[in-house]
């Protein structure tokens, strides 16, 4: 149920919108973003903020307005036409159109969290009004002591990690977009995640595609289509290197080899293992989450076994998706299935630009392997394969062309994705220390990133306060009880934690 106060102008638009619309052109990637929606997938990043004590409905207003019309993007409608779309300044733009409030049904006192929970997967289907700004915050004022705050923007305003900017602005003490500072001793505990997330996460992953990006400037779409004439394409990057001199052109040779085997391997992915998970999806979703596993206990058992944090978790998620299966009667010894995971493309200083530059990595779980230290390490062999990778790159590219079709040759493009992808999977390293909004403690946040085409499994790691908490969304047709795989999470590292702890110390 939603309700809202009478509708009143913005206080506000005086000050944030001009009197007559501006236009902008939307980039061609936030155009196949636009266009990507479906009656089963739609193109909403999701979040909820579980607050206590509760926050009103009128202060939740107040910061929103105050803060997040600081980004043009916030108070723009889409505008569509024949080759493209544009941003159009909302001039009748009404906070209380986006900030509503919102009740969980009765069940909500004998169950909270399967009413929230319910709530998300009605909320993941129901489009946003085209002809406003694509957002809305819906406040639920009260729930378990305190408040909930439920988000949905959708991907063509910006992807996950732009959002993080955003969200930098909401809580208490964040800073305005354009006006970010370098950070010190002092910084915020969300600042210094941000700068951990960025030289930890992103930069080694993503090293060779920014330079590639340097390099190519803005013909990475034309680059991806001559994908189909591999010399020309060739050719293209060594005249490029030549301007730049011997040694540019050596390196630049180097990165044309990467582009054709990296390129070969996005056309040639073999398709998934099939599984109960993979089909046809339908018109419903359902949402599930578990309670935070202790940080300090993961990044323990990453250091012990020579891995990454990521690849323990990784590792985690195929096996309890392995575990479901085989608890739904299906044999999974041999198989994988296949995952995307965005990977950030931009400087995380531009990060409150918005917009979406990032590209896609395809991630195979091995859901087959049974033992857990073997799965880790074959979990960590294969990240260690997709280091300086162009794969995401030319993923990146491929949604800029995607965007320069017409719609119905931009899904049939994008659906040789869906089609040999299990699910999409987001793993977000937050703040070590709880933040504060509107004076109360934000306890968990948890997002989740759309999936498209076919794919009907949304898979959310989200670090934050000392825990790694897990979510899923999922087509009701493919997955029904999502609740059983969020159940398998904790098993799974509690057998590696323990497994961990037997290993030779002279080991």
């Amino acid at each position: 149920m939603v309700t809202r106060l009478p509708r009143s102008r913005s206080r506000a638009a005086p000050q944030q919108l001009s009197a007559s619309p501006v236009h902008e052109r939307m980039s061609k990637v936030d155009t196949a973003w636009l266009r990507m929606d479906s009656a089963s997938n739609l193109m909403m990043i999701m979040g909820v903020w579980i607050i206590k004590p509760a926050v009103s409905y009128e202060a939740t207003c107040q910061r929103i307005e105050e803060r997040l019309l600081k980004y043009p993007r916030f108070s723009q409608k889409v505008v569509q036409d024949a080759t493209g779309a544009s941003w159009v300044t909302d001039t009748g733009f009404d906070i209380q159109r986006h900030v509503l409030r919102d009740k969980l049904p009765p069940s909500a006192k004998s169950h909270p969290q399967q009413a929230l929970q319910d709530r998300l997967a009605e909320l993941a289907l129901q489009p946003l009004d085209p002809r406003y700004p694509l957002w809305d915050f819906r406040l639920v004022e009260h729930y378990q002591g305190g408040s909930v705050l439920l988000v949905r923007i959708h991907h063509c305003i910006a992807d996950g990690l732009a959002l993080i900017a955003v969200i930098q602005s909401l809580v208490d003490g964040g800073t305005e977009p354009p006006q970010r500072q370098v950070r010190h001793d002092s910084a915020s505990g969300w600042e210094a995640a941000e700068e951990w997330l960025s030289h930890t996460v992103i930069e080694p992953f993503t090293g060779a595609a920014v330079k590639a990006l340097d390099f190519a400037g803005d013909s990475a779409a034309q680059a991806l289509g001559a994908m189909g004439h591999p010399q020309t394409l060739f050719d293209k990057l060594i005249t490029k290197g030549v301007s730049k001199g011997k040694d540019g052109s050596a390196e630049i040779a180097k990165l044309a080899y990467q582009v054709l085997r990296d390129s070969a391997a996005l056309a040639l992915m073999p398709d998934d293992s099939p599984t109960r998970l993979k089909g046809s999806p339908g018109h419903a979703k359902r949402v599930a989450w578990c309670q935070p596993i202790p940080l300090d206990e993961v990044r323990a058992v990453s250091k012990v076994l020579h891995c990454s944090i990521n690849d323990v978790l990784l590792a985690c998620v195929a096996g309890a998706i392995g575990q479901y299966l085989k608890a739904q009667g299906d044999a999974v010894a041999g198989k994988e299935i296949r995952a995307m995971v965005p990977v950030n493309l931009r400087p995380m200083a531009q990060a409150y630009q918005l917009g979406n530059q990032f590209g896609l990595a395809p991630v195979v779980l091995p859901i087959g392997l049974e033992h857990p230290l073997a799965r880790v390490f074959e979990v960590r062999r294969r990240m260690g394969e997709l280091k300086g990778s162009m794969q995401p790159l030319l993923s990146f590219a491929l949604l800029a062309l995607a965007g320069m079709l017409v719609k119905p040759a931009q899904d049939a493009l994008l659906s040789l994705f869906s089609k040999k992808t299990t699910a999409v999977m987001t793993n977000v390293p937050g703040p070590r220390e709880k933040l504060k909004f509107c004076g109360a403690t934000l306890e968990q946040p948890l997002v989740w990133v759309p999936q498209s085409g076919s794919v009907g499994l949304g898979v959310s790691i989200l670090s934050y306060g000392g825990g790694v908490q897990f979510g899923i969304v999922s087509d009701a047709t493919l997955c029904p009880n999502p609740q059983a795989i969020i159940d398998q999470f904790e098993p799974e590292f509690e057998k590696l934690r323990l497994l961990t702890l037997m290993l030779p110390w002279e080991n």
